[in-house]
């Protein structure tokens, strides 16, 4: 299955495509640019270049993969409104998957047998004293729902289960976790999702329709009411 995978959620932006060549050979071409601006601008021109260089046009995909979220609100939106639109324009079935699953896939390649069936847990600090939570059991399909929490929260979540925390709030969860008389590991506190994950993830993941961005918080902006605009004197 030749699959384009994008991701612009939070710190980075990274495409990547992974397509089986002419001998029946597994390829994979990507790209990862941190940022902390500018997401927007870099996600396009950055998918012409490795489709690009991997000599693909968007007729030999099978597929489009995003992450969905949660992230920061421009980020979600760039990604998802890319995929809306390539996979209109191509014909392709999007597959979604949020954004801590992805670095979950990342840190279990990372790992490997260093996490000796623990669980591993990811949180993004999310500010506001919060974070971005999700928690991953050694079956995928066990995962639990990402969630917007406090670090007590999400600490309460893994109870007693010994656990590795990845993601820059993996550091707040552990302190709220040992003041509870539990313990984690924390790994890989920078840690950012990135397409090239995604990619192999998404051959088992199902089309979602219609796609739908996860922002798990309310926007900081927010339109003003009639009742708060000024008005013309009549």
């Amino acid at each position: 299955m030749n699959v384009l995978a994008i991701d612009s959620c939070l710190g980075a932006v990274s495409v990547a495509v992974r397509w089986r060549d002419a001998g029946g050979e597994w390829r994979m071409r990507d790209a990862y640019e941190a940022r902390s601006a500018g997401h927007a601008e870099r996600l396009m021109p950055m998918i012409a270049e490795i489709m690009g260089t991997a000599g693909l046009a968007f007729s030999d995909l099978n597929r489009l993969a995003v992450t969905i979220g949660p992230g920061s609100f421009t980020g979600v939106r760039t990604g998802v409104a890319a995929a809306r639109g390539l996979a209109l324009a191509a014909g392709l079935p999007v597959v979604g998957a949020t954004s801590l699953a992805v670095m979950a896939h990342r840190a279990n390649a990372l790992l490997g047998a260093a996490r000796a069936g623990r669980l591993l847990a990811v949180a993004v600090d999310a500010r506001r004293e919060t974070v971005y939570f999700q928690l991953f059991p050694l079956e995928p399909a066990d995962a639990g729902a990402a969630a917007l929490l406090a670090p007590s929260e999400a600490a309460r979540h893994i109870g007693e289960r010994p656990v590795i925390m990845v993601g820059s709030g993996a550091v707040a969860v552990a302190d709220a976790l040992s003041a509870a008389g539990g313990q984690a590991e924390v790994a890989f506190a920078d840690l950012q999702p990135h397409a090239a994950a995604l990619a192999l993830m998404a051959p088992g993941l199902a089309p979602v329709e219609p796609l739908r961005p996860l922002y798990l918080r309310q926007p900081d902006a927010r339109a003003q009411d009639d009742k708060s605009l000024p008005r013309a004197a009549p």
